[in-house]
């Protein structure tokens, strides 16, 4: 055997795979050239789909803005009733410290104006005293004192009437 006919069978092994290649090849180019225009139609979907989504880029950012504002003004308005109701609260408590000294004022008097004054320090441990409901009666009926009901708001009336019907 001759170096030629060596060389030609390696060239002859080596050109099998590469046929067997070239067929596969050309088969999936036919394939592709038959796809062809599915994929121009997929491509030219693709590029309708992202025009869509930036055309809508502006209108979410607007509806995102009004969703912001509206929140915003939920926000104020929820600070307004804040402050409200923290006025709300520091009036009831010193509407509640008035009507506890009043309270105490009607507890310390006497109940008959001819008895005296009882001394705090000789009453007896058992000695009956004025209740909340007692005082508010009192309170309601303006035997107080402190003034008729034109003198007090409507608050202070609604409380007197809600410590009445607790009795």
């Amino acid at each position: 055997m001759t170096l030629n006919t060596i060389l030609d069978i390696v060239v002859i092994v080596l050109l099998i795979p590469t046929l067997v290649f070239a067929a596969m090849l050309n088969n999936r180019l036919t394939v592709l050239r038959k796809n062809k225009d599915q994929l121009g139609r997929l491509i030219n979907s693709f590029n309708e789909a992202t025009m869509r989504a930036e055309s809508t880029v502006p209108k979410l950012r607007k509806a995102a803005d009004e969703a912001g504002q509206a929140l915003h003004e939920h926000v104020e308005r929820a600070h307004t009733l804040r402050d409200d109701l923290a006025f709300m609260v520091e009036r009831a408590d010193s509407m509640a410290s008035r009507l506890e000294s009043t309270v105490r004022t009607a507890r310390n008097e006497p109940k008959a104006p001819s008895a005296p004054a009882p001394n705090r320090m000789s009453a007896p441990l058992h000695a009956p005293r004025r209740t909340v409901a007692s005082a508010a009666a009192s309170l309601g009926s303006g035997d107080s004192g402190v003034g008729g009901d034109d003198e007090r708001s409507e608050a202070e009336r609604d409380l007197l009437r809600a410590l009445q019907s607790a009795r």
